[in-house]
């Protein structure tokens, strides 16, 4: 039921309640006065009868009736035993048999006080509701009595005349507590639909109802309101400081609720788990598809958490680290380490090489040194064995300065001052260093520069050790008469620089690794030549340090061409 309905209806069954009692009070105090009156009247009346009674008995019977007749009310004699002398309500003549009245209160308060005696009661003898009065006199007692009737029509006209202003009053006082009721009701309706706006996250709207109670009940909503705002705005805030920061996570973050429906995965958890897109996931249990991922999940949906635990899935190296909920439900945290075991066996690799390919001239350089140490060659040995040192010393000064190179290739601490470089000058420059051997070999080199691709924009030195290490690797694969060609083409964004040859050639097994550190194809023939097993590496990592890319062609016994793409310089 509503607040105005409520305060009407309380105001109504008030206004009733008073009206009712109200009227009872008018009643009572209407009839004592009424009765009063008419007590005094019939004391005089009957006094006025005593007065006029007339001395000889036999004449009380004509006495009564015509006294009666003039003030109309019943007059009764009643001697002192009790007995009925004379009565108005009987005709003349001889009375019926009549009680004895000795026992009536009015009779016995009158012979006892020898004053008035008042008693109301319905009368026996003739059935009415009369009022009694008796005053001594007469045979003993002379009683007047009125009837009480008109008292009941006063009585009633004016519970009538009440009735009809309290049902006035009750009318106005509905209407007034409607207009009271709704005046009140509608603030708090008011309220209610703000509050219901702030549930919804609307703006809601404060009424000004002008009463105290009520207007500090809108403030405190306010204050409340604002201090929602403020809250939901921090969590807002925080939630997607959260989010981003989950969204941006590297490791994948999965989280499930007590039922093991998937709440969140960020994009890495979708890409480790094989999951494009953003569509809908599978519950946790069923999420993996490697058994001891499931019994990770097992085990952290049964409340235990799951520390470190390696598995394998895809050909991917993923540490998982499992936490239950407080609330139910479980994360996971995924962290992808094909990455860090991969560089982990590069790491291995490398070490291994450098100490493979340090071993075999500090052998050679410990070697020779002891031999002329401890015994006494001739000058002809001593130059020989000195020569050896000399050379196994700058192939060892050449694989550190190579590293040297590579190091600060990879750590970004060298870039490309690009200039418009001519091709056909470097490429001879580098031939020129290698002259000696190629004259050995017969080999030749050939130049293949087109007029719309015979500049490149480049650096000048990384071009320089580009073309070097590309040309003395063809060199070193190209048997005796063989020929290697530079030659550069015009492609759409730059200029493409190639070194063939046609030498031995690289299988396709030995093809996608030739530009990784210390991979041979044919290791005997590379270190027999000296090479440091890195000339491949440093060529790629200083093209790409040009924002080119670089690829490589090859089929066993019909040569190798190595591609450097060189993009233009922007405008």
């Amino acid at each position: 039921m509503s607040v105005a309905r409520r305060l009407v209806l309380g105001t109504v069954v008030i206004l009733i309640l008073t009206v009712l009692i109200l009227l009872w009070g008018a009643e009572r105090s209407l009839r004592r006065d009424l009765e009063g009156d008419i007590a005094v009247s019939l004391e005089r009346e009957a006094r006025l009868v005593r007065e006029a009674l007339p001395t000889d008995s036999l004449d009380w019977d004509d006495a009564v009736h015509r006294l009666s007749r003039a003030n109309g009310h019943r007059i009764t004699l009643v001697d002192r035993a009790g007995r009925v002398r004379a009565d108005s309500d009987f005709p003349r003549g001889p009375l019926p048999p009549i009680e004895n009245h000795a026992t009536r209160p009015e009779i016995q308060a009158a012979l006892a006080t020898g004053g008035a005696g008042v008693a109301t009661r319905r009368s026996e003898t003739v059935g009415r509701l009369l009022m009694y009065l008796a005053v001594p006199g007469g045979p003993g007692v002379i009683r007047v009595a009125a009837d009480l009737a008109q008292v009941d029509e006063i009585v009633r006209r004016a519970q009538g005349a009440v009735a009809g202003a309290a049902l006035v009053a009750l009318l106005v006082g509905a209407v007034l507590a409607l207009l009271a009721a709704r005046s009140i009701a509608r603030p708090l309706t008011e309220i209610a639909g703000a509050a219901r706006a702030i549930a919804a996250g609307a703006a809601p709207r404060f009424p000004r109802s002008g009463i105290s109670e009520v207007d500090a009940l809108v403030q405190s909503l306010r204050q409340m309101h604002q201090q929602l705002g403020d809250r939901f705005t921090e969590l807002r805030r925080e939630q997607a400081e959260s989010a981003a920061l989950v969204e941006s996570m590297v490791e994948g973050v999965i989280a499930a609720d007590g039922r093991g429906h998937i709440v969140t995965a960020n994009p890495a958890a979708r890409r480790l788990l094989g999951y494009a897109g953003a569509g809908a996931l599978p519950d946790l249990p069923a999420l993996f598809r490697v058994k001891a991922a499931r019994e990770v999940v097992d085990v952290v949906l049964q409340g235990s958490a799951v520390q470190d635990r390696q598995l394998e899935m895809d050909g991917r190296v993923l540490l998982v680290n499992a936490r239950p909920l407080p609330t139910g439900g479980a994360v996971l945290v995924l962290h992808d380490l094909t990455e860090v075991r991969r560089l982990e066996a590069v790491r291995r690799d490398f070490v291994a090489n450098v100490s493979h390919e340090l071993k075999t001239p500090l052998t050679s350089i410990s070697g020779y040194a002891e031999t002329l140490l401890g015994d006494a060659a001739d000058a002809e040995t001593t130059h020989r064995f000195l020569g050896t040192i000399l050379s196994n010393a700058r192939r060892m000064q050449r694989l550190v300065d190579d590293l040297l190179d590579l190091s600060r290739i990879e750590a970004g601490r060298w870039q490309p001052n690009r200039t418009d470089v001519d091709i056909g000058a470097v490429a001879r420059e580098a031939w020129a260093a290698l002259a000696v051997r190629a004259a050995t070999h017969h080999i030749e080199l050939a130049l293949d520069l087109p007029p719309d691709a015979d500049a490149v924009c480049a650096d000048l030195d990384a071009l320089r050790q580009i073309l070097t290490n590309l040309l003395d690797n063809s060199l070193r694969y190209t048997p005796p008469g063989g020929r290697i060609t530079c030659l550069a083409r015009r492609t759409a964004g730059g200029v493409a620089v190639s070194v063939r040859d046609n030498g031995v050639g690289i299988t396709s097994d030995h093809l996608p690794r030739i530009f990784e550190r210390f991979y041979r194809a044919d290791s005997a023939r590379s270190r027999d030549e000296g090479g440091t097993g890195l000339g491949l590496a440093i060529v790629k990592h200083l093209v790409e340090a040009h924002g080119g890319r670089v690829s490589a062609a090859s089929e066993r016994g019909s040569g190798t061409t190595v591609t450097c793409f060189f993009p233009d310089a922007p405008a």
